[in-house]
């Protein structure tokens, strides 16, 4: 397995549904080392919270992981037990939830949540464990931490849940630490805190994380490499340099491209992926995204696309026929600038 923390190899998750099965994740692979910060990124809907919440085996009644594995250390959590899979959750494993306020029992207060979590995890008393959230609560940044342990969640701002909820994520010390969406309805000001929180813990712990967002800011700020996924599928991976100087996939080269920035003329349009996600019920033969590519060709109407290594990188990967056929030809997208396929 080498250095690193967690594998996942050709991940497949489905869902029960009243129409039958479907699968909302597929041939996802990845891996991430300790210490290390991968990005995950796309549309609603892609793919990319299912991806975490499979890893977190936290699908509900009608999600099932069908194929592949997760391995983390070595260990399978495709395969362990509900009762080993409790073990793994909030201490190998924590996850940031995107929304706070949903996450946090309203009738408990901060405390009552906290120490529950330390002293299912922790040999911890009920005044060790207390002792311990006050102290976790201040090196995430909360003022008065003393007297906030003892508030309600509904008394607290959105950037404070949002610290509670990362305090109470790294209180046990996780190898890997999962954020969904965790600056989502933030004011930048929090969410520039709570992202400085996040990269100063992840240096002093060695903790890798897994960010998912569809905020490409977020991710040029805080990963060291990135997964772009379209339609249950990972269409490129790089690291952060390479992803944003040199993306290979049209889908990326969107994405990137509605970027807004400071130099464009007050009349310039920012330009947008024409068409949207297709349903899980519904999804295209061959190219999941050639329905919506200017590029596209009749290969990618009706073969599938493999994931092929860019110029024999295998750090550089990209689902696209296009790259393949095409090399280093040059196109034009529609707001001008020259970008290689």
């Amino acid at each position: 397995m080498g250095n690193n923390i967690l594998e996942v190899d050709k991940l497949q998750t489905a869902f029960k549904t009243d129409k039958g099965e479907v699968i909302s994740v597929e041939e996802v692979t990845f891996q991430l080392e300790p210490g290390e910060t991968i990005g995950i990124v796309g549309e609603s809907g892609c793919g990319k919270s299912v991806t975490s919440l499979s890893i977190m085996r936290l699908l509900g009644t009608h999600g099932f992981i069908k194929k592949g594995s997760i391995k983390l250390n070595g260990k399978d959590l495709a395969q362990v037990s509900e009762a080993e899979m409790r073990k793994v959750r909030g201490n190998e494993i924590s996850m940031i939830f995107q929304e706070p306020m949903t996450s946090l029992n309203p009738v408990f207060t901060i405390g009552n949540q906290m120490v529950e979590l330390i002293r299912l995890h922790m040999d911890y008393t009920a005044k060790e464990a207390k002792k311990y959230a006050v102290e976790m609560l201040q090196k995430v940044g909360i003022p008065r931490a003393e007297v906030i342990i003892d508030e309600y969640p509904h008394s607290l701002s959105g950037g404070m849940r949002q610290r509670v909820m990362i305090a109470m994520a790294l209180s046990c010390k996780p190898k890997l630490l999962i954020a969904d969406e965790p600056t989502t309805a933030l004011d930048v000001t929090i969410q520039a805190q709570i992202l400085e929180l996040m990269k100063s813990l992840k240096k002093e712990s060695n903790t890798s994380i897994m960010m998912i967002t569809h905020d490409l800011g977020v991710i040029a700020e805080m990963a060291d490499k990135v997964i772009v996924m379209y339609a249950g599928q990972v269409v490129e991976e790089a690291d952060v340099f390479t992803l944003f100087d040199e993306p290979k996939h049209p889908y990326t080269k969107g994405l990137i491209e509605s970027i807004p920035h400071l130099e464009y003329d007050s009349d310039q349009k920012l330009y947008s992926i024409p068409g949207s996600v297709p349903t899980l019920q519904q999804m295209p033969k061959g190219c999941r995204f050639h329905t919506r590519c200017p590029y596209a060709t009749e290969k990618c109407v009706t073969d599938r696309p493999p994931h092929l290594a860019v110029d024999g990188n295998s750090n550089h990967k990209v689902r696209c026929w296009l790259y393949e056929e095409v090399g280093s030809k040059t196109s034009t997208h529609t707001s001008g600038s020259e970008v290689n396929v």
